[in-house]
């Protein structure tokens, strides 16, 4: 274990990470990993039951278990969020009324909760238009449909806007990883 400095710094907070198969193994294992040293408590919200399967580069990966389905899970219950990407989770995720419903709980009308997507993550912040004049990043490929839906994009590793943690890729883990713990600790936002 880490110093103990940083091994309980988000003790009492609960974090949800909505996936489905399909998300890309590091963006959901490594932040997880980086939370649970920090002390949270993590819950797994899916839109399936059980296992989800992860897709590690170019085939399927680790079996993640499900604690809660996202028809039955409240944001109001949840510290923070975080969107591992890959590409047929977000896919998936963004045409599902009750995954939708689940992300946009973290966004309120006065304060907006710390929300992390890395990679192609933030195509289900744009599919509930959460991204209207808010400065992102993502997976290049993706970058059109984020600007379509009103986000300032930039390239860089990590960016943060009003507790919204974006990321582009695994090779940016540990900013992303580093920032989301620094904005659960920070709380909530307040919004525009």
């Amino acid at each position: 274990m880490s110093n103990l400095h940083n091994s309980n710094r988000l003790q009492g907070k609960k974090i949800a990470i909505l996936a489905t198969d399909g998300f890309e193994q590091s963006e959901l294992l490594s932040p997880q990993a980086a939370l649970l040293e920090a002390g949270a408590d993590i819950e797994v919200v899916s839109i399936k039951e059980g296992q989800i399967t992860a897709w590690n580069e170019d085939n399927w990966g680790e079996k993640v278990t499900v604690d809660k389905l996202a028809a039955n899970a409240n944001a109001a219950d949840y510290d923070a969020l975080l969107l591992p990407g890959g590409l047929f989770n977000p896919d998936s995720l963004r045409q599902d009324s009750d995954a939708k419903a689940f992300v946009d709980g973290f966004f309120g009308a006065k304060k907006n909760k710390p929300v992390a997507a890395i990679c192609h993550a933030p195509w289900l912040l744009a599919e509930i238009n959460k991204l209207r004049d808010k400065k992102v990043t993502s997976y290049p490929s993706i970058k059109s449909d984020l600007i379509n839906a009103g986000a300032n994009w930039v390239d860089q590793e990590v960016c943060v806007d009003q507790g919204l943690v974006t990321s582009r890729s695994p090779a940016d883990l540990d900013a992303f990883n580093a920032k989301f713990i620094e904005e659960i600790l920070e709380g909530k936002h307040q919004a525009h």
